[in-house]
């Protein structure tokens, strides 16, 4: 039926009258056929493929395995098994090939893909990062075709942290006329904005130019309630004249920030004649910046510190199959702690996640490789580096670079040509590769040595903005040791914590492993917790206090990228094999903040915060270190069962204060003042008693199958009064009558070996998290059951 959809489609599309925008682009995810099994007969077109399993793309098929030691990945690459897969798709396109083009784009497939079209070889892209395409034209016949895409994660490890396996980002087929815009050749930017006004400049690729003659151009901009603001049209032609430039001019624009991402459409036609060859269209924003040596960075011509955390591509219990109601899930979250910039770690993203950030207002570092040519691991990319460097690093700016959240591109990380000679040649060579198409953004690459006279990457002088990983006690003499360079901490703290666990006392400083001697903790707990504390980090790390501090305290301190925003699959510092996912993040894998969350909540936004941790359940007459965060307030006054136990205030240099209590049960309190001392905020814990009943939470009650939107339940354990119950560990079940399906489950414990695709799930620290996907338009109705409890019940419609 799907077959027979595409083909009126596009028998719609060749019957529209020529005035119509040629240029289309489909959705090409779905009916797919996937085998996880090697052989040279797939690629062939009779090959009989009906007892493959059928699927939609995105697809990871390594978070669909089960956590095993055995697995070659590790723990450090999740613990989660690789292999060799292949998915075929057969479909029908009924078009005119002698004036005609089309492509198959592929967003990212993770690793090492072949592909055939009606067993045509087109190539292979070893890289499971970069977007790439192919031209299918030649080999496209009048009726069925068939794809087969050939992936290999079989060679590991091959990555220092989770990576997922499979065609794991969108897949679109384009189809264009033989002269068009070319892939990636149109380039917007604009310049600083001036008496209200400013330039707009862009560069206009067309393909197989000479093939017309009379063709032209124009660039129309509209505003974001879709009103045409300004029409340009191109000044001059360069490179052979298959390139308009275009400059023109805008009154009054609205400028794109973090607080407000205002986005304009840009749609370009070309012509010959009075006949339309192609239109591209894309969202763009105006804005401008630069980094200052004394000042730091500059947005819109105002002074900004960046505050910025690290994230991995995986999605949590999702894997790496990209999905848009997750990630935005993620950047909401994220957005709610003041969070402003994401340093994409330590690969090109998504493509739809920068649309995200384009719309919800985040600035972006947007990274090209882990390693250049020497190793990290066996299998790595420094395999490919020599070969492919420059193509995965052209495909990676010529992707992004119209996206107003990209303010950065960084060329690596923690490269291990920092250390000889090495790292001068190429670190020239790779930013050469950059401004060669984009000059309007800074480079930079994470360095993980701080000496100037030891890093040969430093030495190149080709960066524009040293990025430091670590080493915060430098940062103080960065002015001194780098005179007149610019700074960005491109990765920091390294923080350890598992959400909801305390170990007493609180106020010393733990290095889980102590240092480079030691792979793993040698005395940690034996349930593989960390406390929540801000007081456990990995040797080379600091607490995040300690870093916010120094990077708050001076101006010429851009800002920071925290290691990390999530927690992600694999590298689970500090702890070997069951723990297969990481305890850095200040926000655990299932989507749930640790504690402190708050504290950057209460230093990075304006709302009134108030957080008090720990939980208030303890034994009896156990000292407790009781603290909270707080801001817009003088004081904080602690109250146990009605009791004060007195009023404490921070000073500028500590975010938090605390008091140590012998626990009884009852209710603990906190009230925040204002300097006249009237009350700001409230917060109450309970101690809590037996566990009685689940509390389910939704996010998304409605969702589109068709885009492929996911729910997102919170599950919770509670007493009686509705108390969430801090050590609850019950198994709970999810079922789904109707039009959806469970996902997946998670619940934020790093070293839960249940298969992250199993309806049935143990809470950790009292929660739960259960992820819902529709699969057709109706109502879905959800049971969320645990043996002894009452159960929790919640409703879902599917567009």
């Amino acid at each position: 039926m799907n077959k027979i959809i595409l083909i009126l489609i596009f028998i719609f599309i060749m019957l529209q009258g020529k005035g119509q925008a040629p240029r289309q682009v489909i959705n090409f995810n779905k009916d797919w056929k996937f085998i996880l099994h090697d052989s040279a007969i797939y690629k062939l077109p009779s090959y009989n493929d009906n007892n493959w399993r059928k699927l939609a793309l995105p697809h990871d098929w390594s978070i669909e395995g089960s956590f095993d030691v055995i697995h070659p990945a590790g723990n450090a690459g999740g613990a989660l098994p690789g292999g060799i897969a292949w998915y075929r798709k057969s479909f029908s396109l009924p078009i005119e090939k002698e004036n005609t083009k089309v492509y198959v784009e592929f967003d990212g497939i993770y690793m090492n893909s072949e592909v055939w079209i009606n067993g045509h070889y087109l190539g292979k892209w070893p890289y499971g990062y970069t977007a790439f395409y192919y031209e299918l034209t030649p080999y496209l016949l009048p009726g069925n075709n068939v794809i087969a895409v050939r992936v290999d994660n079989s060679e590991q490890p091959n990555s220092r942290w989770y990576s997922g396996s499979g065609i794991y980002r969108d897949v679109h087929l384009v189809i264009t006329n033989k002269v068009a815009f070319a892939k990636w050749g149109i380039f917007l930017h604009n310049s600083e904005r001036k008496n209200n006004e400013v330039q707009l400049f862009a560069e206009a690729a067309v393909q197989n130019a000479k093939l017309s003659n009379n063709i032209f151009a124009k660039w129309e901009v509209y505003d974001s309630a879709n009103k045409l603001v300004a029409t340009i049209f191109p000044e001059a032609r360069g490179k052979n004249d298959s390139t308009f430039l275009f400059r023109g001019k805008l009154q009054n624009p609205q400028l794109w920030s973090p607080q407000h991402p205002y986005l304009y459409k840009a749609v370009f036609k070309l012509y010959q004649g009075k006949k339309l060859l192609d239109q591209w269209e894309s969202r763009f924003g105006i804005r401008y910046f630069h980094f200052d040596a004394n000042k730091g960075f500059y947005l819109n011509g105002n002074q900004t510190k960046i505050l910025g955390v690290c994230m991995h591509h995986d999605l949590g219990a999702l894997g790496a199959a990209f999905n848009e109601s997750a990630a935005r899930r993620q950047l909401r979250i994220l957005k709610e702690m003041g969070v402003n910039a994401i340093r994409i770690s330590h690969n090109p993203p998504a493509a739809k996640y920068l649309d995200l950030c384009d719309e919800m207002g985040f600035l972006v570092m947007d990274e090209a490789f882990d390693m250049w040519a020497k190793k990290k691991n066996k299998y790595d990319y420094f395999r490919f580096f020599n070969e492919w460097h420059q193509r995965d690093l052209e495909h990676m700016v010529k992707r992004d670079r119209n996206h107003p959240s990209v303010f950065m591109w960084s060329i690596g990380n923690e490269i291990r040509e920092q250390f000889d000679s090495t790292g001068i040649t190429l670190t020239k060579k790779l930013v050469d590769i950059v401004k060669a198409l984009d000059t309007t953004r800074p480079v930079t690459c994470a360095l993980s040595e701080n000496r100037p006279d030891k890093n040969m990457i430093y030495q190149s002088k080709a960066l524009d903005v040293l990025g430091f990983n670590y080493h915060i006690e430098s940062y103080e003499d960065f002015p001194k040791n780098y005179p007149g360079e610019k700074f960005i901490a491109s990765e920091v703290v390294s923080g350890l914590a598992s959400r909801g666990h305390y170990d007493m006392p609180s106020d010393s400083l733990r290095f889980w492993p102590p240092s480079s001697e030691f792979k793993y903790i040698e005395n940690g707990n034996p349930d593989y917790t960390v406390s929540a504390y801000d007081n456990v980090t990995a040797y080379w790390g600091s607490s995040h206090e300690q870093t916010w501090r120094i990077i708050k305290k001076h101006d010429y301190l851009s800002g920071l990228f925290v290691w990390s925003g999530f927690d992600f699959l694999g590298e689970p510092v500090p702890y070997p094999y069951p723990a297969r996912s990481s305890y850095y993040g200040i926000v655990d894998l299932a989507g749930f903040p640790k504690d402190v969350y708050y504290m950057y909540q209460s230093e990075w936004t304006s709302q009134p915060v108030l957080h008090v941790y720990p939980h208030w359940n303890w034994e009896l007459g156990q000292l407790v270190d009781v603290k909270a965060y707080y801001n817009q307030a003088e004081t904080v006054e602690l109250f146990l069962n009605g009791k004060s136990l007195g009023r404490k205030s921070k000073s500028d240099s500590v975010f938090h204060v605390m008091w140590r209590v012998p626990f009884e049960p009852g209710e603990l309190k906190a009230v925040s003042y204002d300097h006249e001392g009237k009350k700001v905020l409230e917060k109450t814990i309970r101690t809590a008693g037996t566990p009685y009943k689940l509390e389910a939470t939704i996010e998304n009650s409605i969702i589109d199958s068709k885009n492929n939107e996911l729910s997102f339940i919170t599950i919770r354990v509670l007493d009686k009064e509705g108390n969430l119950v801090p050590d609850a560990a019950h198994l709970i079940s999810v079922k789904v009558e109707g039009a959806a399906k469970v996902e997946a489950m998670d619940n934020g414990n790093p070293s839960d070996l249940n298969s992250m695709r199993d309806a049935v799930h143990h809470a950790y620290k009292g929660m739960a998290l259960a992820i819902i996907k529709g699969l057709r338009p109706g109502v879905a109705n959800i049971k969320i059951t645990s043996a002894g409890l009452i159960p929790a019940f919640a409703t879902i419609r599917i567009k």
